[in-house]
């Protein structure tokens, strides 16, 4: 029988949104980098080596041992594989959309995690999380425009001009929901570093492979690109290794819905880095969001 779902501490709380913000600042980081010269693939393929560099650093000075049945053994490689997917369809979203609008497709990540639990596991999710997906997503679209209103170009002339963008990342959202949940129910009891540099070294190796078969990789341009090219590696690093050792002792499906404050720090990040205005209908989505965050961290434990 799956535990029941716990209710996050302040310091849990916050914690979780710190990986939020790393995440959303990791996207803007990218897409400075694709304005520099750097492709998709490069982009993946820096970030997942360079992380599972450090994260393997760690394991081997901590002296961590592996040990793990075949069945984790071969969840894990397809956690890894499933994180390169999701990694190059993502990226591949930034590349096309505004950072923040790539982002809120993607973060249908929370339904898609408590579907994929609720329908191989049978945890239902918990009520509160239920109530509070619709509302935190109907913030999200008045922070992103999703019908055009601001941008004067209607529901359909937004969609025409946003709708492959919007794929990849909706088909990033139920690959990464599937990682956390297979990270809840199959190997939460592995340890977090040996998880996080097992599924990032695959991950780099899925995108060494794209790379590759494109000729190589596509390096910044000047040090802009550079800045962005590493920024986006530090970030992404900082954040995944959090996501996958801290996160899953919390009940990382039931909570995972806290985390759809991502692209509200990514709009604000957006507008102050990259020139992306925000008008006032935005800024009371955005509010939308926070509050019905802030009810989820503050609500009682049962």
């Amino acid at each position: 029988m799956t535990p029941p779902i716990r209710a996050l501490s302040s310091a849990a709380f916050a914690t979780v949104l710190l990986v939020a913000f790393l995440m959303g600042a990791n996207h803007v980081a990218a897409r400075i980098a694709f304005n520099h010269g750097v492709d998709v693939g490069t982009a993946v393929l820096f970030r997942s080596a360079g992380t599972a560099l450090v994260v393997l650093a760690i394991v081997w000075a901590q002296g961590v041992r592996v040990q793990a049945t075949s069945r984790q053994k071969a969840v894990i490689v397809g956690m890894g594989l499933m994180i390169g997917a999701q990694s190059l369809l993502l990226y591949s979203s930034v590349a096309r959309l505004p950072v923040a609008l790539a982002l809120l497709a993607f973060n249908t990540y929370p339904i898609s995690a408590a579907l994929w639990s609720w329908g191989l596991w049978g945890q239902r999710p918990e009520r509160a999380i239920a109530l509070a997906m619709p509302v935190i997503l109907l913030g999200l679209a008045l922070a992103l425009d999703v019908f055009g209103a601001s941008s004067g170009l209607g529901a359909s002339g937004q969609w025409a001009h946003i709708g492959a963008g919007v794929a990849f990342a909706l088909g990033a959202s139920a690959v990464f929901g599937l990682t956390l949940a297979l990270t809840q129910h199959e190997v939460a009891a592995l340890d977090g570093r040996v998880r996080t540099v097992s599924t990032l070294a695959l991950a780099g190796a899925v995108a060494a492979v794209v790379v590759m078969s494109q000729g190589g990789p596509r390096l910044p341009q000047d040090t802009t690109g550079w800045a962005g090219l590493l920024g986006l590696t530090a970030f992404y690093g900082t954040a995944f290794t959090i996501l996958f050792t801290v996160l899953p002792r919390l009940g990382i499906v039931g909570n995972s819905a806290l985390m759809s404050v991502e692209p509200v720090f990514a709009l604000v990040l957006a507008w102050l880095l990259l020139d992306q205005a925000i008008a006032p209908v935005q800024l009371v989505g955005a509010l939308i969001v926070v509050g019905a965050v802030v009810a989820l961290g503050m609500r009682r434990k049962r």
